[in-house]
């Protein structure tokens, strides 16, 4: 699990990363920031097109640039969206690309202009998986 001052640093290159995204049809600036389990942080903010499905979310884009460079794992994620007064978490498909990429328990940290929330992928997307499904008792 990351420390407050590995999440502190996260958070902050998550809003640099959401100064560079490219909005101009929804208006709504997205940055993340992934912490690799070696340490190294890799960011990304959201791309959209006019097509709006080939949009590409920061989170995806962040990982995806992570896996460009060799990393396998990361154990958290800050989310910046500077255009919104409450705190935003991942869309479905990104929270699926994430939750390849980092175990149930990774701390995850996403917030917009007002506090942070802090929570892990299994609170976010629980029975990622069959197995996860069969092990519940009904």
């Amino acid at each position: 699990m990351a420390s407050k001052e590995q999440m502190d640093a996260l958070f902050a290159e998550a809003r640099r990363a959401a100064d560079f995204a490219y909005a101009p049809y929804s208006k709504f600036r997205v940055g993340a920031a992934l912490l690799g389990a070696d340490g190294t942080v890799y960011s990304g903010c959201n791309v959209e097109n006019r097509s709006f499905g080939l949009t590409v979310c920061a989170e995806r884009n962040a990982a995806l640039q992570g896996v460009a460079k060799g990393c396998r794992s990361f154990t958290a994620l800050a989310i910046s969206t500077p255009d919104s007064e409450e705190p935003v978490g991942p869309c479905g498909a990104c929270r699926q690309v994430l939750s390849e990429f980092m175990e149930a328990a990774a701390a995850v940290c996403f917030g917009g202009s007002g506090p942070r929330v802090n929570v892990t992928m299994g609170d976010l997307l629980p029975y990622d998986s069959l197995h996860d499904l069969s092990t519940k008792n009904n």
